[in-house]
């Protein structure tokens, strides 16, 4: 059946209802056969025609071409983000909320309307009728035909039976094989035989029959579809001549692809292929370099433990953690080497901990001299940065620890060398320190304090300098943390500025591949080497030799470390390696340094804690309060001075010692207070108010008052002349008749203000107490002289007027001393504290007002005395008057009594007073006698007496020019 290319297309059917079909050219009806694109084309030899449009790797290598571009039109149209499906694909690029805008129509573009397509539609539009006229034709034709043979086909095919079409259909299963040939035909029963004969014949020409009816359905199938059937293999013909054809440029072309190889790719891939090849060597010689360089790090490790390298054994530690993590993972022969160093590191911890233990231990009990160097400065600092780069930060805690001990054994090592020196002393009978202690008198005692705080004072000394470096070591850490970043921030600016800039690689356009991925491996990582092994040696150091390409990769000794390290100095001078692991944040670090200043402060705290137990064991049998003035003095400024010490040192008040100085101040003021105002109270019972004479010690203690200095004069050595002691005391240039007490109650209150000057914080208190002391003077001398307490105390006949006139100008020189005290108080006093002074202005008060009194009584000594005598007065002769002569008298006798003990102003204004109430008494007497100033002979009798009287009270001495105006003892006439 198969044709030759000859034949015809078109194949002749013999039905009679065959179509006409318009004759077609062959070069027409059949496409020509294309080429695949051609991926290395041939060379080019000078004819267009032989070039082709498809990429070349030679030609096109750098030219874009259309089949670079690739299109995912599904991806673009089925967006999942959107609800429904949208018509508009660019939302796929642009979002949901992209605009179609209108585009501006193109100058260049001319406008096209259906009226440019006018003239083509009316000369295709009577072909277009023809077409579908003849279309409509053949179709109906076709149709029919095609419906009448399917229906005769199908009245044929309807006479075979169905289980011919069946599709399993198999003579091999019996119920088949009986339905199609029955055994009841070939039975040979007798009598039947022709019979049976027949019935086969019979089912044999059935069977042909169908046969035919089969055959002739196929032929008029292959008849129907002959057209296609010679088409395909007219087709096939022509595949295979393009089949060969391409079978043999395929072979030229690889002939030329395997010249091309030979020549030009072979010796390069060999060359590449030969570089991986030793960069894998390297790779692996490297890789066993560090894998050997591993293997050493345990026992290196335990070198440097030897020689207590914590830092260097830690950071090897870290390194190799660090490779066998990126460089040697999976290697089976360091399974267990990682857990190894992390027990290894576990280990160093604890050591340096029991290092900086035994390093504190030694530092604070080394010998107290003058000397505050730090011990081993290199030494604390590798164990303080070790600390550190492990987050150890409590390691502060064990130096409190020691700090607390050492400050024990201080207290008792100086007890035991001061004992151990005192003869009296029996160490053997008395075998508690405490009971040793409570042995020594002052000075020994005092001694032991002082020798107490001055080596308390070095401690604090040698701790600060040994917290200072260790805050300097925190600190270095906290501004290498700064740098850091800083420098990552300059970093990340500067990767922006080169990422922006665009670097030019050549790739593979058909494979898609860098070619430095094959082709230039060995010389980047060589490449790389050598940029770090620069930037880790020095511009005089030697390059790299090929063999340690990967050096730096390899190194995990101590040394490594310092190549990711600063060198840093500190204070000292001890240089230290500062690493980028330690993982510390800031917070933590400034958290650590402010600890590390409180623990100076606890240094103050724990001394000053011992001292005031070693003053409570002291004062346990009330040793301390049975000091006099100076020794209490002298103890206060010891404590003070050390207090003050350790402020400076530490820079912070600590309390506790400063409190157990003011118990103890407030015990000495109670003490010093009582001891003073039982001595005062003994003086003024004992005292008899009469002028005592002044040494002269009492007044150079005034004269230092009136120079502004409120303190006790030194006792001057013995003079080969005594000075006789002064009748008065001169104070500024006045004269003060004193009794004995007096005296040495200027003397106590100046002891009080001295005492405020040595122990300015018993201020307050010693205010209150002399305010007191100053009052119970007043009032105790009121009731011994103006209460006549003394008559019975000291056993006095009566209080004259002497003594009251002494008793007067004692409260007046006291008065004096008031406002300079007041003002010594003052310049000592906080500005909260100045409503105290008000005591000294009620002071002040009653000084005044018992003054007055005492002036009061004068006066009505002589008002009584006036009374009595001029009761009895008669106006008769002789003048003067027995009256008078005895007022005259007894006037004379007080001017006598009180003109050396007050002042002459003072005396005059008394006698005013005085001269007062004679007149009334005067007045009242002549009323009552009916004498008048009539100038009669009473009248001058009475003129007579009163001239005596004014005569003799003008002739005292101080009262010559005093103005009696004795006119008003007469009554004024209405």
């Amino acid at each position: 059946m198969a044709s030759s290319h000859s034949s015809s297309p078109v194949p002749q059917s013999n039905s009679s209802d065959a179509f006409f079909k318009k004759e077609m050219d062959a070069t027409k009806r059949f496409r020509p056969v294309q080429s695949l694109p051609d991926v290395c084309p041939k060379e080019p030899t000078g004819d267009p025609s032989n070039l082709c449009d498809s990429p070349s790797l030679v030609v096109d290598q750098q030219r874009w071409t259309i089949y670079h571009s690739k299109v995912n039109l599904p991806a673009a149209l089925n967006d999942p983000r959107l609800a429904k499906r949208e018509s508009d694909f660019f939302t796929k690029t642009w979002g949901v909320d992209f605009v179609d805008t209108e585009v501006t129509p193109s100058f260049y573009l001319p406008q096209i309307t259906k009226e440019h397509f006018a003239l083509y539609q009316q000369e295709i539009a009577p072909r277009e009728k023809v077409h579908e006229r003849c279309k409509n034709i053949c179709k109906g034709t076709f149709d029919r035909t095609l419906l009448h043979t399917h229906d005769k086909s199908r009245t044929d095919l309807e006479q075979v039976p169905k289980i011919f079409m069946k599709p399993d259909f198999a003579l091999e299963d019996s119920l088949t094989f009986n339905t199609v040939l029955p055994w009841s035909h070939f039975s040979t029963a007798g009598g039947k035989g022709n019979r049976d004969a027949a019935s086969s014949k019979l089912l044999q020409e059935k069977l042909s029959h169908y046969l035919d009816i089969v055959e002739v359905n196929i032929a008029h199938q292959i008849s129907l579809r002959s057209e296609a059937f010679f088409h395909a293999m007219t087709s096939q013909h022509e595949l295979q001549d393009y089949l060969r054809k391409t079978s043999q440029a395929v072979k030229l072309l690889r002939e030329k692809i395997s010249k091309i190889d030979k020549v030009m790719c072979e010796g390069s891939l060999r060359v590449l292929r030969l570089s991986l090849t030793r960069n894998n060597c390297i790779k692996a010689y490297n890789k066993l370099k560090l894998m050997a360089t591993v293997h050493q790090t345990q026992p290196t490790v335990q070198l440097l433990l030897s020689t207590s390298e914590f830092v260097g054994a830690l950071d090897l530690i870290a390194t190799t953690q660090e490779v066998l993590q990126q460089e040697l993972q999976g290697i089976h022969s360091f399974r267990h080497l990682g857990s190894q160093l992390c027990e290894l590191e576990k280990l160093i911890d604890k050591m340096m901990i029991a290092e900086f233990s035994t390093y504190a231990r030694n530092d604070l009990n080394r010998p107290l001299e003058d000397d505050c160097q730090i011990l081993e400065e290199e030494r604390l600092v590798s164990l303080v940065f070790g600390l550190l780069k492990q987050r150890k930060l409590n390691f502060y805690e064990i130096y409190g620890d020691e700090m607390i001990n050492t400050a024990k054994n201080i207290i008792k090592q100086c007890v035991v060398n001061t004992v151990s020196q005192i003869e009296e002393i029996d160490t053997e009978v008395v075998v508690k320190l405490a009971d040793q202690m409570r042995m020594m008198n002052f000075p020994q005692w005092f001694d032991l304090l002082k020798s107490i705080f001055s080596k308390f004072t070095i401690f604090l000394k040698r701790i600060k300098a040994t917290l200072n470096t260790i805050r300097s070591v925190v600190f270095l850490v906290l501004d290498k943390n700064q740098k850091n970043r800083d420098l990552e921030d300059t970093l990340q600016k500067n990767s922006a500025k080169e990422s922006s800039v665009d670097t030019e690689v050549a790739y593979l356009t058909h494979e898609g591949m860098f070619i430095s991925d094959a082709f230039g491996e060995g010389e980047l990582l060589a490449g790389a080497a050598d940029t770090t092994s620069q930037r880790n040696t020095s511009p005089n150091s030697e390059p790299c030799s090929s063999d340690s390409v990967s050096e730096p990769e390899c190194t995990t000794d101590s040394s490594s470390s310092k190549e990711q390290t600063s060198c840093s100095v500190t204070p000292g001078g001890v240089e230290m390696m500062i690493g980028d692991d330690v993982t510390l944040t800031d917070l933590e670090l400034v958290r650590l340094a402010n600890n590390i200043q409180e623990l100076l402060y606890n240094a103050s705290d724990i001394c000053h804690d011992r001292s005031v137990k070693f003053l409570m064991a002291r004062a346990k049998d009330g040793f301390l309060e049975k000091l006099n003035s100076n020794e209490f003095v002298t103890l206060s400024r010891l404590m003070e001075g050390f207090i003050l010490d350790t402020e400076q040192i530490c820079g912070r008040k600590s309390m506790s010692l400063r409190g157990a100085l003011q118990s103890q101040a407030n015990r000495f003021v109670n003490r010093f207070h009582e001891e003073r105002k039982t001595k005062l109270s003994l003086l003024l019972d004992n005292e008899r108010w009469k002028q005592a004479e002044v040494p002269a010690e009492f007044q150079d203690l005034v004269d230092s008052v009136s120079d502004g200095r409120i303190s006790l004069p030194e006792k001057k050595p013995a003079a080969t002349e005594e000075r006789k002691p002064a009748e008065f005391l001169i104070v500024e240039g006045q004269k003060y008749a004193t009794v004995g007490t007096v005296l040495l109650l200027i003397r106590i209150i100046l002891e009080y203000c001295q005492c405020v000057d040595n122990i300015p914080s018993i201020t307050t208190d010693m205010l209150t107490r002399l305010s007191d002391l100053l009052k119970y003077f007043n009032s105790r001398s009121c009731q011994l002289v103006l209460g006549a307490g003394a008559l019975q105390v000291v056993g006095l006949k009566t209080i004259t007027t002497k003594n009251l006139a002494l008793s007067s100008r004692c409260l007046q020189l006291i008065v004096h001393y008031i406002p300079i005290i007041r003002a010594h108080f003052e310049a000592r006093l906080q500005p909260k504290q100045f409503s105290m002074l008000r005591h000294f202005d009620h002071i002040t008060k009653d000084y005044h007002d018992h003054i007055a009194e005492i002036s009061a009584k004068l006066v009505a000594i002589m008002d009584s005395l006036f009374d009595k005598l001029l009761s009895k007065y008669e106006v008769k002769a002789p003048v003067p008057s027995a009256c008078f002569r005895n007022i005259c008298k007894q006037m004379a006798k007080m001017h006598e009594a009180i003109y050396d003990l007050l002042p002459e102003e003072q005396t005059q204004m008394l006698f005013l007073r005085i001269n007062a109430s004679y007149k009334l008494h005067l007045k009242r007497q002549l009323a009552h006698l009916n004498v008048v100033n009539d100038g009669g002979p009473l009248n001058g009798l009475v003129t007579s007496d009163v001239a005596f009287y004014t005569g003799n009270l003008q002739a005292l001495k101080g009262l010559n020019n005093l103005d009696l105006n004795m006119a008003e003892i007469w009554e004024q006439k209405r």
